[in-house]
């Protein structure tokens, strides 16, 4: 085989040496990858959705689920199974003119993205297609050689299984359609009997008519089928994000690795949360251990119960086509994506919400039982030991009892107060927790919301939280449910539904936003109210779906949404298109990476301090987030989470965290030990910025030691890019 490897060598210093020249110098680096191809991809894919009929739609599903599955699983596996070095390592001479790749050489990922491409092109638009996308992607491999950073064995091979995964996944999908489809939807199945090109046509009129006996059941089938499709789309959603988090892609953010330390101390409350996210942590770690998947397990199952009781619920009261309609747009909604993925209280927040939301609806109905209403009071219980702000559901509540008369009757039955007998019970462990503590629970949620700050009008804020919540649920989902919920009060108040669920959601808003006149609000405050009054914008909404102006804002906020949610789950997608990564200030994942470096770092430093010294080291952390994370991800410091800790939050006089509350927390007993201190320093604006300077040992480190060391400035790293600063200083005899 050496005569190959000596062809291959030989092939890409002809390409890349030879055949220099100022006209491919200047172009092989655009067809790598230039800031152009995101766009034009982008707007090809949703002319594809918008007017390619079935067989464009088709293909542009199949050719984005095949490049994120191919190059996320087959790439990369094989490129760390083959481990073969890039040219640029092993060859001196070869002229790189692209940026240099972390990641093995085989195959390309440009390589199999192109083959892929081409093979699905030459299935749905045959030869046409072919011709179309071969020169291309022969373009872009000849690139990769001629730019330094590939052998052309390696762009051959990634070609080759390009088109390999491409075809065995056209056919997987055609196969698996053709099985289900038949069974489970046969009126849509008998219009689309195939994925393939060939079969990508409906039937024709005379084929496609039902005899008059299955006329009368075909809206009930019609409905089934939706019904079905919705809980596919569930299944499948909830395999994909389970796949997600199982792939170690992002690492565990702040508050989900603090709040997996409390699982560790279960007790009747915390300093700023309920009790029931450690306990759900609990149950997560205790299931799949200690680990990350462990921690968000529950994330992506509670989004699927969500889906399902959203969708029963619109099956029931509207359409369970409706109902998929909205699972979409929660799919495509940023900040309910995030809740699907991370577990911190808001997503159990959703869940208990929405539930109460659900089983109140029934309570209310003429036939509403007292059965119905403890359901109510049980959920909202959950919910209140979730998060704090389940307690503005009674706000709600007294809301609709307000502008719906009919549900007043329920009021001279025992039903409602027993639902909140049923919360208040709720509410004791963390009363408890607090009378026990000072009430610093109390005091805390105020200093969070400036409610001891004298009020000041600006607008500055509102502004923000407009605008943050514009993006973060998406443009167009946003206005249509602005809009839904101020019109109907013109046209459709008399609509039980629409009243209901405006009063499930408005309030939280409103509430906020007036807030916002005062002090700064989190966008992630207002969740529990987004769904209530996202099912407010689905039936305003559909009784005008034959608008052009509703159909167009589905569709653009559908594939504007779900572009930005698969962008939001890999940002580095943008360096696969572009050639460049986002700059790490605007790089929404910088939270949930460099963090286990970090740890190691950390530990590193821990570790050589203790064997030069003799003495036990521990370290110390200004922000709990980074004593929790630290903990987290060294082995070390993971195995004694429930003992003596390695690692501690800077110890303080008055409570900051629930550190202060956990007594083997306290390091001040650890007389004469060393400790490692650790600060975080602020991240540089631009990438190309200088590192941060260094600071001086804080006043009160010099007091607790005998000696302290700086060690300097560290920065742990994603992919050569430094995404945490930080800075360390050897402490020596705890006084």
């Amino acid at each position: 085989m050496h005569w190959l490897e000596t062809l291959d060598v030989a092939l890409l210093r002809f390409v890349n040496q030879t055949l220099s020249n100022p006209l491919f110098d200047w172009l092989m680096p655009i067809l790598s990858g230039n800031a152009l191809f995101a766009p034009v991809l982008t707007l090809a894919l949703v002319l594809l959705l918008w007017k390619g009929g079935a067989r464009g739609r088709i293909f542009a599903v199949l050719l984005v689920l095949t490049l994120w599955l191919g190059d996320t699983y087959v790439c990369k596996t094989l490129k760390e199974t083959i481990g073969r070095p890039r040219p640029f390592v092993v060859l001196a001479d070869i002229n790189v003119l692209v940026g240099k790749g972390s990641s093995a050489a085989m195959p390309s990922s440009h390589g199999a993205n192109w083959g892929a491409a081409v093979m699905l092109a030459l299935i749905y638009y045959r030869r046409r297609g072919f011709w179309m996308a071969l020169p291309v992607g022969l373009a872009v491999g000849f690139s990769r050689v001629y730019n330094g950073v590939h052998y052309p064995s390696d762009v051959l091979v990634g070609l080759l299984v390009g088109a390999g995964y491409a075809g065995c996944g056209a056919w997987t999908a055609d196969t698996l359609w053709r099985w289900a489809g038949s069974r489970w939807f046969p009126l849509w199945w008998k219009k689309l009997p195939s994925l393939l090109a060939p079969g990508l046509r409906a039937l024709k009129t005379d084929e496609a008519q039902p005899d008059q006996a299955a006329l009368g059941s075909r809206p009930s089938a019609l409905d089934q089928h939706w019904l079905r499709l919705g809980y596919v789309l569930t299944t499948a959603l909830l395999l994909l994000r389970l796949g997600y988090i199982a792939s170690g892609r992002i690492e565990l953010a702040g508050d989900e690795a603090y709040q997996w330390i409390w699982s560790k101390h279960l007790a009747l409350s915390y300093f700023s949360k309920p009790p029931l996210i450690a306990y759900t942590q609990f149950l997560g770690t205790s299931l799949w251990g200690d680990t990350a998947f462990g921690v968000r397990f529950f994330s992506p199952v509670i989004s699927a119960i969500l889906s399902l009781m959203l969708l029963r619920f619109f099956a029931r009261e509207a359409s369970a086509r409706l109902g998929v309609i909205v699972l979409l747009i929660a799919t495509a909604t940023p900040m309910l994506a995030v809740g699907a993925n991370l577990l911190t209280v808001d997503p159990l927040n959703v869940l208990f919400w929405t539930a109460a939301m659900l089983a109140g609806w029934r309570a209310v109905q003429p036939g509403g039982t007292t059965r119905h209403w403890l359901w109510v009071g049980f959920w909202m219980g959950l919910g209140f030991l979730s998060k704090y702000t389940a307690l503005f559901q009674l706000l709600s509540w007294a809301l609709f009892f307000i502008v719906w008369p009919p549900a007043r009757l329920h009021l001279r039955k025992p039903g409602p107060y027993l639902a909140v007998l049923v919360n208040a019970l709720c509410t004791v462990p963390v009363l408890i927790w607090n009378a026990q503590h000072g009430w610093i629970t109390v005091s805390h949620v105020a200093d969070r919301g400036e409610f001891d700050e004298p009020f000041r009008l600006t607008l500055l804020y509102v502004f923000n939280f407009v605008g943050s919540e514009a993006a973060l649920l998406n443009p167009f989902f946003f206005l249509g449910m602005v809009w839904a919920a101020m019109a109907f009060w013109r046209s459709e108040r008399r609509d039980a539904r629409l009243l209901y669920c405006f009063s499930m959601g408005a309030p939280v808003f409103a509430v906020y936003f007036l807030q916002s006149f005062h002090s700064r609000v989190l966008p992630n405050w207002i969740v529990p109210g987004v769904l209530p009054l996202f099912c407010l914008m689905a039936f305003y909404w559909d009784k005008r779906r034959d608008r052009a102006i509703v159909r167009f804002g589905l569709k653009a906020g559908l594939i504007l949404g779900l572009a930005t949610v698969g962008l939001l789950h890999e940002t580095d997608l943008i360096k696969k298109v572009t050639g460049h990564y986002l700059p790490v200030s605007k790089d929404p994942l910088r939270r949930v990476r460099g963090r286990q470096e970090g740890a190691r770092i950390a530990g590193d430093a821990r570790r050589r301090f203790e064997l030069e010294s003799g003495k036990p080291t521990f370290i110390i952390c200004t922000h709990y987030a980074y004593v929790s994370e630290i903990t987290f991800y060294l082995p070390e410091a993971q195995a004694v989470v429930r003992g003596v800790p390695l690692v501690y939050y800077q110890e303080t006089e008055t409570p900051k965290n629930q550190f202060f509350f956990l007594p083997n927390y306290r390091y001040s007993n650890r007389k004469g030990d060393n400790a490692i201190f650790l600060t975080g320093l602020p991240r540089p604006r631009h990438d190309s910025d200088p590192p941060p300077s260094p600071r001086p040992a804080p006043p009160e480190l010099l007091n607790q030691f005998a000696g302290v060391k700086n060690l300097g400035v560290f920065h742990a790293d994603y992919k050569g890019r430094p995404i945490w600063w930080f800075q360390m200083w050897e402490c020596r005899d705890l006084r």
